[in-house]
């Protein structure tokens, strides 16, 4: 009975830390996550994942902690904005001035697009009126003989 006792408390105490594996590795998978959408402010072209910077080091472990403390995506980034400005965040929201910021390439390609055609259709529509004399061909100038 004594060594059923020993083996149920093993199977208890690997059971609890199998548990607190996965929980550890789904919170660093999150953290993971939500850190490549913050943008490190040292290095200004990586993420806060991927910046060996130390500020980085210490935004992950802040996010590392709202995680742990069951905050929602929205809530960490809410936070970093809170204290860096929408700056912070690698893809900006799309509304208000960011709007133009998304939609512009895409009217600038249809603008062009729109140009190139007006003077492609003007180019190919040359009318034979207005040639003069010179550009006609004559059979006049022919030596013939």
């Amino acid at each position: 009975m004594r060594w059923l006792a020993i083996g149920a408390a093993c199977l208890l105490w690997l059971g609890v830390g199998t548990a607190q594996a996965a929980g550890s590795v789904e919170v660093e998978d999150r953290t993971r996550e939500i850190a490549s959408e913050l943008r490190c402010v040292v290095c200004q072209n990586l993420s806060v994942a991927d910046s060996p910077s130390d500020l980085a080091k210490e935004m992950r472990n802040l996010v590392r902690e709202q995680v742990q403390q069951g905050k929602s995506r929205e809530e960490i980034q809410a936070y970093f904005v809170s204290r860096y400005g929408e700056y912070v965040l690698l893809s900006p929201p799309k509304r208000g001035f960011n709007l133009l910021v998304w939609g512009l390439p895409f009217l600038a390609i249809v603008a062009g697009g729109g140009v190139v055609y007006l003077v492609a259709r003007r180019w190919t529509e040359q009318s034979p009126v207005g040639r003069s004399a010179v550009d006609r061909p004559t059979r006049s100038g022919c030596n013939a003989n």
